[in-house]
């Protein structure tokens, strides 16, 4: 077959949208009608190819993204099988950069629920045509016709049924190619819904809506290109029924994937880059097998046989075994050794990959995610537009059980972080903790279930400490006389300070004024170490002393018996004295909260924070509701998602953002100082 019917006969999209929707299953029955399996497998017994790993099997859910393909009607698909649980976004959204069609699937006995509006918004920003797809058409009680309705009402009337479901959703009828159909339909009419399909096709072209108003109607087999042209431009989204359980409507589904949805010619190009900053230009691939090679990694996994591997779309140009490519702006190539098509868990060798192409490349520890690849030294500065991924607040820390494992903690975390890119570690220095953060508890949970059960490191967690800090409000002095005499050379060192604020964000600065040698120079060091060491430790409450002066002004010294170790003690003494004589005050960091929730969540919202001592500024529209803007303490924030969902029935989110540092309330600090205190005594 000539490469350009190569590329003509790929089909690619991603299955995206709720949990609850049923998108593995309808995966089994795509297989299976298909001809890829002998029978459908099930969620309940862990027997699908698409949910293989051993978590998701136990779990019953989709934890990661899996490929797969079948061809069917001449055409070869690659499907990419996405998790439903917000919390798994870092699986679900790089799936839309790879594929020409969002498949959104809504259940008929929930209807639209927040996930499949927030695919199809996002389905949307990147251009991608869009299919919705709704399953479970043969359930009890189901009202698909109102459920149309709210599809229209939700996402726009140009969402049109391309069949219909027939004798209580036991069958699925088309509407498109078929005019009229024998016997009745459960809601509608054959005849409505093809007029409405062709009307709303023929308005991308004015010459078919001559046609179309001269002749009545037009053969369908001659609407491919407009038809193509309306789904590129969000102009018409089609609507498909099926049932997963009984596979109702499933070969239909099989027939409008490989005759109406876009080959990788007919969809909207990927949003490529060249250049930085404001400089970039966009940069179009063209779906040319003959051309340079651009293509870009989408998913990183790290599998325990093969090593990282980098599954890749390819866009332009034609992927061979042992050729060379260039990950990024590297100047240094790499080989192919072998190209991968995945069927789940399946690794199955291919000679080469054309545009459209779904494969994996495995042992290059070069790739990364959203990492371009081309065979072309001079094509550097190239990359994706960056997908809007929800920034991770949920945060733990995390430390080894075993002492000794901290290192290969740390080895484990970069390569499961390296796999999501909703996941971030960081090492918090203020409070000496490795804290990881996610989308919420599902997320780290399944990150610790990875940690135990496949890497078998144990850890131990907590929530993350707040990094509070001290400081004072008014100048004050403080001295310390440090003798000790134990026969022989003693020690002995006085010093003489004070302690100055200095504006917030300052710092600490530290001053010698001494005169006339009181304290000699090479004695200065370590004064400067003490008051170092306390300010560190913390005086009031344990945490770091910041945006002070301190000047040392007089001391005394003895010839014999002064050493290092005399001033540093004396210096320590002397500023903690100093520090508490000055009016010491516990900030906490305040953080730039947003919180998106639909509209008649917002009151709950805005009454709730203001019992969190947050200052609300204002509210934003947001995709699907409003978003409320506001100044927070960190530490009312712990945990906050769980209340969240609670104000929001699961529909709300928020991001933080670190502000600035503010005093505590005076009851804040009391009970700082006195859990200090009991610490410190014990």
């Amino acid at each position: 077959m000539p490469m350009s019917a190569e590329i003509a006969a790929l089909r690619t999209l991603a299955l995206v949208g709720p949990a609850t929707a049923g998108k593995t299953s309808l995966v089994e029955a795509l297989l299976w009608k298909a001809g890829m399996i002998g029978a459908p497998g099930t969620v309940e017994r862990g027997s699908t190819v698409s949910d293989w790993d051993p978590l998701e099997r136990r779990a019953q859910r989709s934890l990661n993204s899996s490929l797969l393909h079948f061809r069917h009607g001449g055409i070869q698909a690659h499907l990419i099988d996405t998790p439903g649980a917000p919390d798994f976004l870092g699986q679900s959204l790089p799936a839309l950069e790879a594929v020409e069609t969002a498949a959104v699937v809504i259940s008929a006995t929930t209807g639209i629920e927040p996930m499949a509006v927030r695919m199809m918004n996002w389905a949307a920003q990147r251009e991608r045509d869009r299919l919705i797809i709704v399953n479970k058409i043969d359930a009890q009680g189901v009202n698909l016709e109102a459920l149309v309705a709210q599809i229209q009402a939700t996402f726009g009337r140009e969402c049109l049924p391309l069949n219909l479901p027939a004798d209580g959703g036991a069958r699925v009828v088309d509407c498109f190619y078929t005019r009229q159909a024998e016997g009745r339909t459960d809601f509608s009419s054959v005849e409505q819904a093809h007029r409405a399909l062709v009307e709303q096709v023929v308005e991308v072209d004015a010459a078919f809506v001559e046609r179309y108003l001269n002749d009545g109607d037009i053969d369908p087999q001659e609407l491919h290109a407009p038809l193509e042209q309306a789904l590129r431009e969000g102009h018409l989204i089609p609507i498909c029924f099926v049932s997963a359980r009984t596979g109702a409507g499933v070969p239909e589904l099989l027939d409008v994937i490989a005759r109406l949805l876009p080959d990788p010619s007919e969809g909207n190009p990927p949003a490529f880059l060249k250049g930085e900053g404001a400089e970039a230009k966009p940069l179009r691939a063209e779906p040319d097998a003959t051309r340079h090679v651009l293509a870009h990694v989408f998913k990183v996994t790290q599998d325990p046989y093969v090593g990282k591997m980098g599954v890749l779309r390819v866009h332009q140009g034609t992927l061979t075994t042992g050729c060379q490519l260039y990950v990024g702006d590297a100047r240094r190539p790499f080989k192919v050794g072998h190209l991968l098509r995945l069927q789940g868990k399946e690794y199955i060798e291919v000679p080469r990959a054309y545009p459209g192409d779904l494969c994996a490349i495995a042992k290059i520890e070069e790739l990364y995610f959203d990492a371009v690849l081309h065979d072309s030294p001079d094509d550097d500065h190239i990359h994706l537009k960056p997908l809007d991924f929800p920034v991770p607040v949920h945060g733990l820390a995390i430390e080894p059980k075993r002492r000794g494992d901290e290192q290969r903690l740390y080895d484990i975390l970069h390569k499961l972080v390296s796999e999501d890119p909703c996941l971030r570690l960081e090492h918090v220095a203020a409070t000496n903790e490795s804290v990881v953060y996610g989308l919420g508890e599902l997320h780290l949970r399944t990150l610790l279930d990875r940690l135990t059960e496949v890497h078998r490191c144990e850890v131990t967690t907590r929530p993350p400490r707040i990094a509070y800090r001290e400081t004072i409000t008014a100048p004050a002095e403080g001295h310390h006389r440090h003798k000790k005499q134990t026969g022989g050379a003693g020690q002995f060192g006085e010093v003489f300070l004070r302690v100055e604020p200095l504006p917030r964000g300052s710092g600490f600065e530290f001053v010698d004024h001494v005169k006339g040698g009181a304290i000699p120079y090479n004695f200065m060091p370590a004064v400067e170490k003490g008051v170092r060491q306390a300010l560190e430790a913390g005086v009031v409450a344990g945490y770091p002393v910041v945006d002070l002066r301190v000047v040392v002004y007089d001391g005394k010294h003895h010839t014999v018996d002064s050493k290092e170790i005399a001033f540093i003690t004396a210096g320590r003494k002397a500023v903690v004295a100093a520090v508490q004589a000055a009016r010491p005050s516990v900030l906490e960091p305040i953080v730039n909260v947003e919180i998106a929730a639909p509209e008649q969540n917002i009151g709950d919202i805005t009454g709730d924070l203001a019992s969190r001592r947050a200052q609300v500024s204002g509210t934003t529209s947001a995709s699907g509701g409003l978003a409320v803007v506001a100044l927070a303490p960190l530490s009312e924030l712990s945990s906050y998602q769980s209340r969240l969902n609670a104000l929001t029935g699961g529909q709300g989110r928020y991001t933080i953002e670190f502000s600035h540092y503010e005093p505590v309330p005076p009851t804040v600090q009391s009970q700082l100082a006195s859990q200090y205190r009991v610490k410190d005594e014990a």
